[in-house]
């Protein structure tokens, strides 16, 4: 009763997980684009407001820890830097991407990333997937492509731009999960020491790197108090949102974050039509309808190999355990066997 009161409560906790992810990354897309839109308040400094993102990120942690709400394990510095490393490229890399290449070549980078992760995950851990999680990613991916993607335009620095956003994100969202389990630390945990790190590093390149995306300097934006709100409320939403990206990897993968976290993009056009206006095209439903049905298969095949994976080690604890009774049957008969030798031995020498 106990166990199957912890399975509903981690099931719980699983969709709690992801239902933060999805609503913070819908809710963060939907600011941003009001604060970044010319229609909006123009603000055009996409790295320097991560930056910002990971400040108050880094904030929340320190206060958590100094208040004992979360504890602190000791991760090595360099493997701390090394990470941020690979996150800032990550981001830099994603703006240039957007800005040197169409929206539709942009989308393409976005979906290969999960084949990127699957491999990735086979040479690093060697990891294998099952027949049906295969067929599922490949269906989420047509999916998704069908809706997102329109023109296709391509150049030589956008395309390089391009593959190393695809590379070190699928890198970093792998090394989220490896560096929870390899140092048993959880993903908030984690978090509050990779956020301060980047919170600096972004800061200080950020302006710079916004400067040669947007041609604009940021001390020279005229902010206004709409503006400033806006910015807290898509710092605020950075927070929840990066919480729970690395909650979802630790508890899952990085393959599972990809695919699940593609209903974000069928939230955000679903959104982006009721309330900005956006067009919705029979292309479109037909995209999200296959997405949707892709993601479905994605979640019957993994719950396939959790309890494939649950009978073979229930298999193996059987089987060990028989092998343990029958060495305790057998020691069992061979000291009564003795036993007994003894006690005839007696009897005759008494008699």
């Amino acid at each position: 009763m106990a166990a199957e009161n912890e399975k509903k409560s981690s099931a719980v906790s699983d969709m709690g997980a992801w239902a933060m992810n999805v609503i913070s990354s819908v809710g963060i897309i939907m600011a941003n684009k009001q604060l970044m839109s010319s229609s909006g308040f123009s603000f055009s400094f996409a790295t320097t407001l991560t930056g910002f993102h990971f400040a108050l990120t880094a904030l929340v942690g320190f206060v958590s820890n100094a208040t004992g709400l979360s504890a602190s394990r000791h991760v090595p510095m360099w493997e701390l830097i090394r990470f941020s490393i690979v996150a800032n490229v990550s981001i830099a890399a994603m703006n240039f991407s957007l800005m040197l290449n169409s929206v539709g070549f942009y989308q393409i980078s976005k979906l290969s990333m999960i084949p990127v992760v699957c491999v990735m995950e086979w040479i690093l851990h060697s990891k294998r997937y099952s027949r049906e999680v295969k067929v599922s990613v490949v269906v989420v991916v047509v999916g998704v492509g069908i809706c997102t993607v329109t023109d296709v335009k391509v150049n030589a620095k956008g395309f390089v731009c391009a593959c190393v956003a695809i590379f070190s994100s699928s890198l970093q969202q792998i090394l989220i999960g490896s560096l929870q389990k390899k140092y048993s630390i959880g993903s908030f945990e984690l978090l509050s020491k990779t956020a301060p790190i980047q919170a600096v590093s972004l800061l200080v390149v950020g302006p710079f790197v916004d400067y040669l995306l947007s041609g604009k300097f940021i001390l020279n934006y005229n902010m206004s108090s709409g503006c400033f709100v806006f910015i807290l409320l898509s710092c605020a939403l950075a927070v929840f949102c990066n919480i729970s990206q690395y909650l979802c990897i630790g508890r899952f993968s990085a393959v599972s974050f990809q695919v699940i976290g593609h209903m974000k993009t069928v939230c955000i056009l679903t959104l982006g039509w009721l309330l900005f206006d956006s067009a919705m095209t029979f292309k479109n439903v037909s995209g999200m309808f296959v997405a949707i049905v892709g993601m479905v298969i994605y979640s019957w095949a993994m719950e396939l190999e959790k309890q494939s994976n649950l009978a073979a080690k229930a298999m193996n604890s059987v089987k060990h355990s028989l092998t343990e009774e029958e060495f305790q049957l057998l020691k069992e008969g061979v000291e009564t066997t003795q036993s007994r030798d003894v006690e005839l031995g007696g009897g005759y020498t008494k008699a």
